[in-house]
Protein backbone atom coordinates (compact mmCIF):
# COMPACT_ATOMS: atom_id res chain seq x y z
CA UNK A 1 0.00 0.00 0.00
CA UNK A 2 1.07 3.58 -0.60
CA UNK A 3 2.71 5.15 2.44
CA UNK A 4 3.29 8.58 3.91
CA UNK A 5 5.63 9.85 6.59
CA UNK A 6 3.90 10.17 9.94
CA UNK A 7 4.09 13.80 10.99
CA UNK A 8 7.65 15.07 11.14
CA UNK A 9 9.10 11.59 11.69
CA UNK A 10 10.87 9.26 9.29
CA UNK A 11 8.31 6.55 10.07
CA UNK A 12 6.59 5.36 6.88
CA UNK A 13 2.97 4.40 7.52
CA UNK A 14 0.19 3.10 5.24
CA UNK A 15 -2.25 5.81 4.14
CA UNK A 16 -5.07 3.71 5.61
CA UNK A 17 -5.00 2.76 9.30
CA UNK A 18 -6.94 -0.22 10.66
CA UNK A 19 -9.08 0.76 13.64
CA UNK A 20 -9.65 -2.04 16.14
CA UNK A 21 -12.49 -0.55 18.19
CA UNK A 22 -14.94 -3.24 17.05
CA UNK A 23 -12.68 -6.29 16.89
CA UNK A 24 -14.49 -7.68 19.94
CA UNK A 25 -17.53 -8.15 17.69
CA UNK A 26 -15.70 -11.00 15.92
CA UNK A 27 -15.17 -14.53 17.15
CA UNK A 28 -11.64 -15.87 17.47
CA UNK A 29 -11.47 -17.25 13.93
CA UNK A 30 -13.05 -14.11 12.49
CA UNK A 31 -10.55 -11.87 14.28
CA UNK A 32 -7.65 -13.94 12.96
CA UNK A 33 -9.01 -13.77 9.40
CA UNK A 34 -9.52 -10.03 9.63
CA UNK A 35 -6.04 -9.27 10.95
CA UNK A 36 -4.39 -11.60 8.44
CA UNK A 37 -6.32 -10.00 5.57
CA UNK A 38 -5.22 -6.55 6.70
CA UNK A 39 -1.59 -7.66 6.66
CA UNK A 40 -1.98 -9.23 3.23
CA UNK A 41 -3.36 -5.91 1.98
CA UNK A 42 -0.36 -4.00 3.33
CA UNK A 43 -2.49 -2.45 6.07
CA UNK A 44 -0.10 -3.06 8.95
CA UNK A 45 -0.94 0.06 10.99
CA UNK A 46 -3.35 -0.84 13.81
CA UNK A 47 -5.11 1.79 15.92
CA UNK A 48 -6.27 0.98 19.46
CA UNK A 49 -7.40 2.71 22.66
CA UNK A 50 -7.42 1.48 26.22
CA UNK A 51 -11.19 2.02 26.45
CA UNK A 52 -12.13 -0.05 23.38
CA UNK A 53 -14.07 -2.98 24.74
CA UNK A 54 -12.87 -1.93 28.19
CA UNK A 55 -9.43 -3.13 27.11
CA UNK A 56 -10.58 -6.43 25.63
CA UNK A 57 -10.05 -5.26 22.04
CA UNK A 58 -6.29 -4.99 22.59
CA UNK A 59 -6.23 -8.47 24.12
CA UNK A 60 -8.27 -9.94 21.27
CA UNK A 61 -5.98 -8.30 18.72
CA UNK A 62 -2.83 -9.66 20.35
CA UNK A 63 -4.28 -13.17 20.29
CA UNK A 64 -5.56 -12.81 16.73
CA UNK A 65 -2.22 -11.68 15.33
CA UNK A 66 -0.32 -14.27 17.44
CA UNK A 67 1.92 -11.56 18.83
CA UNK A 68 5.61 -12.39 19.09
CA UNK A 69 8.87 -10.58 18.32
CA UNK A 70 8.78 -11.52 14.65
CA UNK A 71 5.21 -10.31 14.20
CA UNK A 72 5.89 -7.13 16.14
CA UNK A 73 8.73 -6.12 13.81
CA UNK A 74 6.34 -5.99 10.86
CA UNK A 75 3.45 -4.00 12.30
CA UNK A 76 2.87 -0.46 13.58
CA UNK A 77 0.90 -0.14 16.82
CA UNK A 78 -0.87 2.98 18.01
CA UNK A 79 -3.03 3.29 21.10
CA UNK A 80 -4.72 6.03 23.08
CA UNK A 81 -5.25 6.83 26.73
CA UNK A 82 -6.72 9.58 28.90
CA UNK A 83 -10.41 8.66 29.18
CA UNK A 84 -12.11 7.19 32.23
CA UNK A 85 -15.49 6.45 30.58
CA UNK A 86 -18.39 8.32 32.13
CA UNK A 87 -16.15 9.69 34.88
CA UNK A 88 -13.47 12.07 33.63
CA UNK A 89 -10.64 12.75 31.22
CA UNK A 90 -7.25 12.26 32.85
CA UNK A 91 -3.88 13.46 31.52
CA UNK A 92 -2.13 13.14 34.88
CA UNK A 93 1.35 11.64 34.82
CA UNK A 94 0.22 8.72 36.94
CA UNK A 95 -2.69 7.87 34.66
CA UNK A 96 -0.68 8.13 31.43
CA UNK A 97 2.08 5.90 32.79
CA UNK A 98 -0.27 3.32 34.30
CA UNK A 99 -2.46 3.25 31.20
CA UNK A 100 0.51 2.73 28.91
CA UNK A 101 1.81 -0.18 31.00
CA UNK A 102 -1.64 -1.79 30.87
CA UNK A 103 -1.87 -1.26 27.11
CA UNK A 104 1.52 -2.90 26.55
CA UNK A 105 0.52 -5.86 28.70
CA UNK A 106 -2.73 -6.39 26.79
CA UNK A 107 -1.02 -6.05 23.40
CA UNK A 108 1.80 -8.37 24.51
CA UNK A 109 4.50 -5.97 23.37
CA UNK A 110 7.32 -3.97 24.92
CA UNK A 111 6.59 -0.73 23.07
CA UNK A 112 4.07 1.35 21.16
CA UNK A 113 5.03 3.10 17.96
CA UNK A 114 2.61 5.92 18.79
CA UNK A 115 0.68 6.93 21.91
CA UNK A 116 -2.13 9.47 21.58
CA UNK A 117 -3.86 11.46 24.30
CA UNK A 118 -7.48 10.58 23.62
CA UNK A 119 -9.65 13.62 24.49
CA UNK A 120 -8.67 17.00 25.97
CA UNK A 121 -8.47 17.06 29.76
CA UNK A 122 -9.72 20.37 31.18
CA UNK A 123 -7.37 19.91 34.15
CA UNK A 124 -4.28 19.11 32.09
CA UNK A 125 -0.92 20.11 33.53
CA UNK A 126 1.52 20.24 30.57
CA UNK A 127 4.49 19.67 32.88
CA UNK A 128 2.96 16.37 34.03
CA UNK A 129 2.36 15.25 30.48
CA UNK A 130 5.95 16.15 29.65
CA UNK A 131 7.25 14.09 32.57
CA UNK A 132 5.17 11.11 31.48
CA UNK A 133 6.28 11.39 27.85
CA UNK A 134 9.94 11.72 28.86
CA UNK A 135 9.75 8.61 31.01
CA UNK A 136 7.95 6.60 28.34
CA UNK A 137 10.42 7.67 25.68
CA UNK A 138 13.56 7.08 27.76
CA UNK A 139 12.32 3.64 28.81
CA UNK A 140 11.62 2.71 25.19
CA UNK A 141 7.94 2.07 25.88
CA UNK A 142 6.72 4.70 23.38
CA UNK A 143 8.53 5.95 20.29
CA UNK A 144 6.24 8.77 19.10
CA UNK A 145 3.47 10.86 20.63
CA UNK A 146 0.31 12.53 19.42
CA UNK A 147 -3.14 13.70 20.39
CA UNK A 148 -6.75 13.15 19.47
CA UNK A 149 -9.61 15.63 19.16
CA UNK A 150 -7.47 18.65 20.04
CA UNK A 151 -7.46 22.18 18.66
CA UNK A 152 -4.36 24.28 17.91
CA UNK A 153 -4.15 26.10 21.24
CA UNK A 154 -4.52 22.88 23.21
CA UNK A 155 -1.60 21.45 21.26
CA UNK A 156 0.40 24.64 21.74
CA UNK A 157 -0.23 24.44 25.47
CA UNK A 158 1.19 20.92 25.55
CA UNK A 159 4.17 21.98 23.45
CA UNK A 160 5.02 24.59 26.10
CA UNK A 161 6.39 21.70 28.16
CA UNK A 162 6.47 18.62 25.93
CA UNK A 163 9.72 18.34 23.95
CA UNK A 164 8.68 15.45 21.71
CA UNK A 165 7.03 16.37 18.39
CA UNK A 166 3.26 15.92 18.23
CA UNK A 167 3.08 13.66 15.18
CA UNK A 168 -0.65 12.96 14.81
CA UNK A 169 -4.06 14.36 15.66
CA UNK A 170 -7.04 12.05 15.36
CA UNK A 171 -10.14 14.07 14.39
CA UNK A 172 -13.67 13.34 13.24
CA UNK A 173 -13.81 13.96 9.50
CA UNK A 174 -15.91 12.61 6.66
CA UNK A 175 -17.61 13.94 3.55
CA UNK A 176 -20.65 14.86 5.67
CA UNK A 177 -18.65 16.03 8.71
CA UNK A 178 -16.26 18.37 6.95
CA UNK A 179 -16.49 21.63 8.88
CA UNK A 180 -12.71 21.83 9.21
CA UNK A 181 -12.64 22.07 5.42
CA UNK A 182 -15.79 24.12 4.80
CA UNK A 183 -15.00 26.88 7.29
CA UNK A 184 -11.83 27.55 5.33
CA UNK A 185 -13.78 27.81 2.08
CA UNK A 186 -16.39 30.12 3.60
CA UNK A 187 -14.09 32.57 5.39
CA UNK A 188 -15.83 35.86 6.23
CA UNK A 189 -19.21 34.66 4.93
CA UNK A 190 -22.47 34.99 6.83
CA UNK A 191 -23.47 31.34 6.80
CA UNK A 192 -23.17 28.39 9.15
CA UNK A 193 -20.40 26.82 7.07
CA UNK A 194 -18.15 29.77 7.96
CA UNK A 195 -18.28 28.95 11.67
CA UNK A 196 -14.79 27.98 12.82
CA UNK A 197 -15.37 25.26 15.40
CA UNK A 198 -11.84 23.99 15.77
CA UNK A 199 -9.45 26.94 15.58
CA UNK A 200 -8.35 26.17 12.01
CA UNK A 201 -6.95 22.80 13.06
CA UNK A 202 -6.61 21.61 9.46
CA UNK A 203 -4.24 24.42 8.48
CA UNK A 204 -2.46 24.23 11.84
CA UNK A 205 -1.66 20.55 11.38
CA UNK A 206 -0.40 21.17 7.85
CA UNK A 207 1.81 24.03 9.04
CA UNK A 208 3.24 21.95 11.88
CA UNK A 209 3.68 18.61 10.10
CA UNK A 210 1.04 16.83 12.17
CA UNK A 211 -0.72 13.97 10.41
CA UNK A 212 -4.51 14.18 10.64
CA UNK A 213 -6.10 10.78 11.18
CA UNK A 214 -9.80 11.07 10.29
CA UNK A 215 -12.00 8.86 12.44
CA UNK A 216 -15.52 7.71 11.48
CA UNK A 217 -14.87 8.46 7.78
CA UNK A 218 -18.26 6.97 6.80
CA UNK A 219 -20.38 8.43 9.59
CA UNK A 220 -22.67 11.43 9.61
CA UNK A 221 -23.38 13.30 12.84
CA UNK A 222 -21.89 11.77 15.96
CA UNK A 223 -22.27 8.04 15.25
CA UNK A 224 -25.77 8.63 13.85
CA UNK A 225 -25.23 6.31 10.92
CA UNK A 226 -23.36 5.69 7.69
CA UNK A 227 -24.05 8.08 4.81
CA UNK A 228 -23.24 5.51 2.11
CA UNK A 229 -26.52 4.09 0.84
CA UNK A 230 -28.54 6.24 3.22
CA UNK A 231 -31.81 7.72 1.91
CA UNK A 232 -30.94 10.85 3.90
CA UNK A 233 -28.22 11.68 1.36
CA UNK A 234 -29.61 10.87 -2.12
CA UNK A 235 -27.62 13.53 -4.00
CA UNK A 236 -24.40 12.59 -2.25
CA UNK A 237 -24.80 8.90 -2.97
CA UNK A 238 -25.61 9.65 -6.59
CA UNK A 239 -22.42 11.71 -6.94
CA UNK A 240 -20.29 9.09 -5.19
CA UNK A 241 -21.75 6.29 -7.29
CA UNK A 242 -21.05 8.21 -10.51
CA UNK A 243 -17.39 8.69 -9.55
CA UNK A 244 -17.16 5.09 -8.39
CA UNK A 245 -18.42 3.95 -11.78
CA UNK A 246 -15.78 5.98 -13.59
CA UNK A 247 -13.02 4.35 -11.55
CA UNK A 248 -14.66 0.89 -11.49
CA UNK A 249 -14.55 0.69 -7.68
CA UNK A 250 -17.07 0.68 -4.83
CA UNK A 251 -18.62 3.69 -3.13
CA UNK A 252 -16.60 2.76 -0.04
CA UNK A 253 -13.38 3.20 -1.99
CA UNK A 254 -14.43 6.63 -3.23
CA UNK A 255 -15.39 7.84 0.27
CA UNK A 256 -11.84 7.13 1.44
CA UNK A 257 -10.25 8.39 -1.79
CA UNK A 258 -12.05 11.71 -1.18
CA UNK A 259 -10.14 12.12 2.09
CA UNK A 260 -6.85 10.98 0.59
CA UNK A 261 -7.18 13.51 -2.25
CA UNK A 262 -6.77 16.37 0.21
CA UNK A 263 -3.18 17.71 0.15
CA UNK A 264 -2.93 17.47 3.96
CA UNK A 265 -1.81 13.83 3.46
CA UNK A 266 -4.28 12.37 5.92
CA UNK A 267 -4.41 8.82 7.24
CA UNK A 268 -8.05 7.71 7.64
CA UNK A 269 -8.79 5.21 10.40
CA UNK A 270 -11.09 2.47 9.14
CA UNK A 271 -13.37 0.96 11.77
CA UNK A 272 -15.19 -1.72 9.78
CA UNK A 273 -14.60 -5.38 10.63
CA UNK A 274 -15.97 -6.45 7.24
CA UNK A 275 -13.12 -7.96 5.21
CA UNK A 276 -14.49 -6.92 1.82
CA UNK A 277 -15.02 -3.39 3.03
CA UNK A 278 -11.47 -3.33 4.35
CA UNK A 279 -10.22 -4.35 0.91
CA UNK A 280 -12.31 -1.61 -0.69
CA UNK A 281 -10.79 0.95 1.68
CA UNK A 282 -7.26 -0.17 0.81
CA UNK A 283 -8.01 0.27 -2.92
CA UNK A 284 -8.43 4.00 -2.27
CA UNK A 285 -4.67 4.26 -1.88
CA UNK A 286 -4.32 3.70 -5.63
CA UNK A 287 -6.88 6.29 -6.72
CA UNK A 288 -6.46 10.04 -7.08
CA UNK A 289 -9.71 11.92 -7.61
CA UNK A 290 -9.70 14.82 -10.01
CA UNK A 291 -10.45 18.28 -8.68
CA UNK A 292 -13.85 18.15 -10.43
CA UNK A 293 -14.66 14.79 -8.82
CA UNK A 294 -13.64 15.98 -5.36
CA UNK A 295 -15.72 19.14 -5.53
CA UNK A 296 -18.74 17.39 -7.06
CA UNK A 297 -18.85 15.08 -4.03
CA UNK A 298 -18.24 17.98 -1.64
CA UNK A 299 -21.17 19.95 -3.09
CA UNK A 300 -23.47 16.93 -3.24
CA UNK A 301 -23.09 16.51 0.55
CA UNK A 302 -24.76 19.89 0.98
CA UNK A 303 -21.55 21.83 1.42
CA UNK A 304 -21.82 25.25 -0.22
CA UNK A 305 -19.42 27.29 -2.28
CA UNK A 306 -19.82 31.03 -1.58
Amino acid sequence: MRTIKLGSTALEVPVVAVGCMRINSLDKAGAERFVQTALEQGANFFDHADIYGAGTCEEIFAEAIHMNDSVRENIILQSKCGIKPGVMFDFSKEHILASTDAILKRLKTDYLDILLLHRPDALVEPDEVAEAFDRLESSGKVRHFGVSNQNPMQIELLKKSVKQPIVANQLQLSITNANMISNGINVNMENSSAINRDGSILDYCRLNDITIQPWSPFQYGFFEGVFLGSDKFPELNKAIDEVAGKHDVSNTTIAIAWLLRHPAKMQPVIGSMNIERLKDCVKAADITLTRDEWYSIYRAAGNILP
